[in-house]
């Protein structure tokens, strides 16, 4: 793993954008997997000033989210499909037939999955799949004990998650129990992956992430066994590192080559 260490969430969200812009201008085609929750919303605020104010095209991108809550039609306020429309795909000139996110109201939701599956491999495979990671552990809604193999399918939610996501529901309105999310195997297909964490809250997740030892039950170690995973966190998400000063030790010197390389080399496909 790459290990980059930042000094707030908002240079975080800066340098996820500078990845991102790279691999569009280079592949204006480019395969993105997306991510919701609070984490990602400060690299989607950016990626839209840049649309904005400096033109960045988006209009031969394709994308695939990770997940959805099963029994919430996508027209719903908390649904995943709402959320990445009102931060991200609405204001940009992304193709909506070109965004996909998985059917959580579909007749018969274990179709859902393969077809997902399908619709990725029909595209060519997702090129750079952004990431958040849970509390404890999970990746999309793989939560602990998933397969480290396994396929976009539907999965019960964990109280810990159902309680960190209760804040997005009031009490008078139905949370679901189920979702369906890319598997931990589906994830580990994509050419490169960009982990985002921010905050003293996923400090051990993070640490647990890097330097623990690869487990079913903590989902996001998978990640390790990927050949090219870049985590860029902030101080706060950086603080239980046992190496963080080796990780900014590495940052600077990448910083350096970096300078003397072409954007270009951050490119996956």
């Amino acid at each position: 793993m790459e290990v980059i260490i930042a000094s707030d969430q908002d240079i975080v969200a800066l340098k996820c954008a500078d990845i991102i812009e790279s691999q569009i201008k280079t592949l204006p085609d480019s395969v993105l997997g997306l991510a919701t929750g609070s984490t990602p919303v400060g690299l989607y605020k950016e990626l839209i000033k840049r649309h904005r104010e400096h033109g960045l095209d988006f209009t031969g991108v394709r994308t695939f989210n990770l997940d959805e809550y099963i029994g919430i039609p996508a027209n719903h306020p908390q649904s995943y499909r709402t959320f990445m429309n009102q931060n991200l795909f609405d204001p940009i000139n992304i193709i909506s037939e070109n965004t996909y996110v998985p059917d959580g109201m579909g007749e018969n939701p274990l179709d859902s999955g393969p077809l997902y599956e399908k619709k990725i491999k029909d595209t060519g495979g997702i090129d750079l799949q952004v990431l958040g990671v849970g509390t404890d552990g999970h990746i999309g809604f793989n939560e602990p004990t998933s397969s480290l193999q396994s396929k976009t399918r539907i999965k019960t939610l964990t109280p810990q998650t159902l309680e960190d996501n209760s804040r997005f529901f009031s009490e008078d309105e139905f949370q679901p129990k189920l979702a369906i999310t890319m598997g931990i195997g589906t994830i580990l297909e994509s050419r490169r992956i960009l982990m985002m964490a921010t905050g003293e809250s996923k400090a051990s997740a993070v640490r647990e992430m890097v330097e623990g030892s690869i487990s079913a039950f903590f989902p996001a170690t998978a990640l390790q066994m990927h050949e090219r995973v870049t985590v860029i966190v902030d101080e706060g998400a950086a603080s239980k590192l046992e190496l963080k000063g080796y990780y900014k030790f590495v940052g600077k010197l990448q910083d350096d080559l970096i300078k003397k390389h072409r954007p270009s080399d951050w490119i996956s496909r």
